[in-house]
């Protein structure tokens, strides 16, 4: 007689870490390709005043340094954290698929591991938030990935671009919306005046949070400065967060459907949809984006009108577009991008250590670079920490099965710590 063993086991083993064999190492390629281009988008908010970074292009620049802002502005901004939000909604279904599979006690294991494993998250991107940079994308990662675990997990897959496309419309409309209240508002002499003064009285607002971060992170800034600076930012931040938390949601809904469909572990099946992605997502999106830039280069806090409202919704369509056509391209080229796989393998220390790196060097309580890195060297700075990401990434899963971070993760998920060191070579 054969020993069949327990459902519970198989059920525990099937909700384990994903084993090295398991993975899928396209899904690795594109989170290293993100992490590049997350730091080339962050560097500017790490080099100076991060509300400085979100308004477009610097109209104070000139010359190279001016280009290089606008490239970035027009080419990165917006897109890699939308590529980034694709492969969260990708490891959601990844996960999810695994539970299905292991049959019905691991999938009612699923939800509350799942929980666990935001719960975990949105501890790290809070501490994220408050002891190194302010400009954290976990917090709201961790908060947008619970509708769709609790309303949405059980969706059939044929359903979940239908869901994700009206979300992923809802911020440009938002935003397009306000942009037409403030129009109309202007129209009307009373409330005209009114809405002005709001805006200047938030201009001053946000150009004193300015000044403060100049202080906090400054020369002569001290790290408990920094922390409750960061505490202010994190509060601005989170208002923003009405608008990115639908987009982010749409971004990890149309994940799930890439995972789920095959689309992305079999792009080779999937002709089409690559192509269409490559020839139509990504022109219409960099058209959008041109767009965006021709009407307002630079986006200023003072001014809520058609030409605001128009400029950022047009940002905001871009965007995914323009994230998704990257996406493709990339699958094309995996084989000359698989060097980068350990970095992704590796994304949340690589993110984290990102923050750390760069505080030290242009804080006032590190070396102290703020405001001394010239944009036209930024992404020359950018490219010599990416490529030392990636060579310590080969060097640590040469030896660990696990970043440090993803380590710690899957320990609160799974309720116990993995092994972390490799076996050694027989």
């Amino acid at each position: 007689m054969v020993y069949a063993p327990p459902r519970a086991t198989t059920t525990a083993a099937s909700l384990a870490p994903t084993r090295a064999d398991e993975r899928i190492d396209s899904l690795d390629i594109l989170r290293g390709v993100a992490l590049f281009g997350i730091l080339l988008m962050n560097i500017e908010s790490f080099v100076g005043p991060g509300l400085l970074g979100i308004t477009g292009v610097d109209p104070t620049l000139q010359g190279a340094d001016r280009a290089v802002d606008a490239v970035i502005y027009v080419l990165v901004q917006g897109k890699f954290y939308a590529i980034f939000s694709l492969l969260f909604g990708m490891g959601f279904a990844l996960m999810q698929q695994r539970a299905q599979a292991a049959g019905r006690m691991a999938e009612a294991a699923f939800l509350p591991l799942y929980l666990r494993r935001l719960a975990a998250l949105l501890v790290i991107g809070l501490a994220h938030a408050l002891l190194l940079w302010s400009g954290d994308i976990l917090v709201t990662y961790a908060l947008a990935a619970l509708p769709m675990v609790l309303l949405l997990r059980d969706a059939p897959t044929r359903l979940l671009p239908w869901l994700a496309v009206p979300l992923l419309l809802l911020a440009p409309a938002i935003m397009f919306g306000f942009g037409l209240l403030g129009w109309l508002s202007l129209q009307v002499p009373e409330a005209a005046d009114a809405m002005r003064a709001d805006l200047a009285q938030y201009a001053a607002e946000v150009q004193a949070m300015v000044y403060a971060e100049r202080a906090a992170h400054g020369p002569g800034g001290s790290y408990l400065q920094a922390v409750a600076q960061r505490a202010d930012e994190v509060a601005f931040v989170f208002e923003g967060m009405v608008v990115l938390f639908w987009q982010v949601l749409g971004l990890f809904l149309l994940g799930a459907w890439c995972l789920r469909s095959g689309a992305i572990r079999d792009p080779q099946a999937w002709p089409r949809f690559h192509a269409a992605l490559r020839w139509g997502a990504l022109p219409l999106g960099a058209a959008a984006m041109w767009a965006s830039y021709a009407i307002l280069p630079t986006l200023p806090f003072d001014r809520l009108d058609l030409e605001t409202g128009s400029a950022t919704a047009l940002q905001l369509i871009a965007g995914p577009l323009m994230g998704l056509g990257y996406v493709a391209w990339m699958l094309r080229a995996l084989p000359a991008l698989r060097w980068v796989a350990p970095a992704g393998r590796m994304a949340l220390t690589n993110y984290l250590m990102q923050s750390l790196v760069c505080t030290l060097i242009f804080y006032g309580y590190g070396l102290g670079y703020f405001e001394q890195l010239p944009r036209a060297w930024q992404p020359l700075f950018v490219l010599a920490l990416f490529l030392a990401q990636v060579a310590l990434s080969h060097w640590w899963l040469a030896r660990f099965r696990f970043g440090p971070m993803e380590w710690l993760w899957r320990g609160a998920t799974y309720g116990r710590l993995p092994a972390l060191r490799r076996a050694p070579a027989p």
